[in-house]
């Protein structure tokens, strides 16, 4: 079949290699003119991880990302006042487990099919309507054209959700924070292999050491208002005004902010549909499930879901409702239960009063204690979904 699927990030490049690799015919439309790298650091186990050595990535993620050594809060003069050893995520998850770029990622995804995939940057779905024989899409610059399914693989403000489904704000839960990240050169102090974080009540700068001597800083704030500042000075501006009075790092922080050429910075929400495809579209990722940055494995859902997308179509011989059924009916547990630990876990972020703050960092310092590090720590990193064996069925 021919499967247009929209945006080129993590789960729409993931969709592309194993839609190919059953023999369809995926093409990729990306309104960024390039792909994007870089970008803020995830961390990386669990399924996705097994899903990536599946498609022969894991030997290069590995020598790309981080093995993180600590996980450390500091107070205002910053001094340690909780922490962990990350050594209990490796455990955890049987030493597959790594912090890499998302764009990093990304950009190894695509490699798997560049060259073999039509893609084309720069453009955006303008118009979807479904037909029995297919699906007439309209595009923002190139001429209309027909495909026998859509897949929207495009993030968090989805356009194809938009266009087959609705607005935004239908299915869209904002959980109450903001979040920022930019990287800044030759920024000291450097600690190596460490997650540096300095909380407040209701808000939280870190920074974590790169390669190439850049710096990675990320600010989580607590903001009631989910409207976004319409553009970069206006996002700094925000986030300036939100912690200009902070101690610790916080002034040059803010400095270096106000240098950047570039920064990342959105709401932290949810999706939550009914239900994740109509006839002949279907979505994928954050487009139909975000359970929000803050949950830690938005990228491993989302390759999961392109996984299981590609070996449904596949199993049912092409019988797209059967397959988009049975997507949805593996996948959507799974997600629901990402769903609600992601919610408990952001107030870790930024915690909402005096008494939350003290209790995260004395449980951070009872980490320290395998034992409990496993039990509290352990259980969060385990993916319960059986994934099933396409690749069998396509050999």
């Amino acid at each position: 079949m021919k499967i247009l699927i929209s945006g080129a990030g993590i789960a729409g490049p993931t969709l592309a290699y194993w839609l190919l690799r059953y023999g369809h015919e995926p093409t990729l439309v990306e309104h960024a003119s390039n792909l994007r790298t870089g970008g803020y650091v995830i961390d990386f186990w669990g399924a996705g991880y097994d899903i990536a050595g599946k498609m022969g990535l894991t030997p290069h993620l590995r020598d790309i990302g981080y093995f993180v050594e600590e996980v450390r809060f500091v107070d205002g003069e910053g001094r340690r006042s909780g922490g962990f050893s990350a050594e209990v995520f490796s455990e955890a998850t049987r030493d597959r487990y790594v912090s890499l770029r998302r764009g990093d990622l990304a950009s190894a995804i695509y490699g798997t099919i560049d060259g073999k995939v039509e893609a084309v940057f720069g453009d955006s779905i303008a118009a979807i309507e479904e037909t029995p024989e297919g699906v007439d899409v309209s595009f923002a610059r190139s001429a209309p054209r027909r495909f026998d399914l859509v897949i929207g693989a495009d993030g968090l403000h989805s356009r194809v959700r938009e266009l087959a489904f609705g607005p935004q704000d239908r299915f869209e839960d904002y959980l109450g924070y903001k979040v920022a990240a930019f990287e800044v050169p030759g920024y000291r102090p450097r600690d190596e292999l460490v997650y540096v974080m300095y909380t407040e009540v209701g808000r939280q700068v870190a920074r974590f050491a790169m390669r190439g001597d850049n710096t990675l800083i990320l600010f989580v704030y607590i903001d009631e208002d989910r409207q976004m500042p319409a553009d970069v000075d206006d996002q700094k501006a925000a986030i300036a005004a939100r912690f200009a009075d902070g101690a610790w790092e916080c002034g040059p922080i803010l400095a270096a902010l106000d240098a950047a050429d570039s920064l990342y910075f959105d709401r932290v929400s949810q999706i939550r549909m009914d239900g994740w495809h109509s006839d002949r579209v279907a979505l994928a990722g954050d487009a139909a499930f975000c359970a929000s940055l803050l949950a830690g494995e938005g990228s491993a859902l989302a390759m999961i879901a392109a996984y299981v997308l590609a070996g449904e179509l596949h199993r049912a011989d092409d019988d797209h409702v059967a397959a988009f059924s049975r997507y949805e009916a593996l996948m959507r547990p799974f997600i629901l239960e990402k769903q609600k630990a992601a919610r408990g876990f952001a107030g870790a972020f930024a915690p909402s009063s005096e008494l939350g703050l003290f209790l995260r960092n004395q449980i951070s310092k009872m980490l320290g204690i395998p034992f409990i590090a496993h039990l509290a720590i352990g259980r969060g990193l385990r993916d319960n979904i059986a994934l099933p064996d396409y690749e069998a069925d396509a050999a």
